[in-house]
């Protein structure tokens, strides 16, 4: 039988997020960019398009919009959170949750990784780590 896998699609609203300025600390982000990274990204907009395994996800901040594709599954190029090249590789960690492992392409850096789970409540759940620091935002649907 097959499974039926969740569908993030929809624009969603952050209501909380937890050790982000942590996180940007470990990655060697300066204070300067912290302070504004910080008050940037405490009102992002998300906005997620999904077909099956092909996911479209588009963050907005009054600082930045960044935007990705990818097939879960299959590897594809991004940037981390404080903006380096890495090549990410996401895959099905339950029908509800999506992880992934990021590699820097150049230079020494954290171990980082993201994953984003739907839940019960119909809220997203996003988990960046950085190292040993692990930072999560919580997202409902608008």
């Amino acid at each position: 039988m097959e499974q039926k896998i969740a569908d993030f699609s929809g624009k969603w609203k952050m209501k909380s997020s937890e050790n982000f300025e942590d996180l940007l600390k470990v990655l060697g982000v300066n204070v300067l960019l912290r302070k504004i990274a910080v008050a940037a990204a405490s009102s992002p907009a998300v906005e997620i398009t999904q077909q099956g395994d092909s996911l479209s996800i588009r963050t907005s901040t009054s600082v930045r919009t960044t935007h990705v594709n990818f097939t879960v599954g299959q590897s594809f190029d991004e940037a981390t959170v404080d903006g380096r090249p890495c090549t990410s590789f996401p895959k099905w960690e339950t029908d509800t949750k999506i992880s992934c492992e990021q590699t820097l392409q150049k230079g020494d850096g954290p171990k980082t990784a993201w994953t984003r789970e739907l839940t019960n409540d119909r809220e997203m759940i996003l988990t960046m780590t950085a190292g040993d620091v692990v930072c999560t935002r919580v997202y409902e649907r608008e």
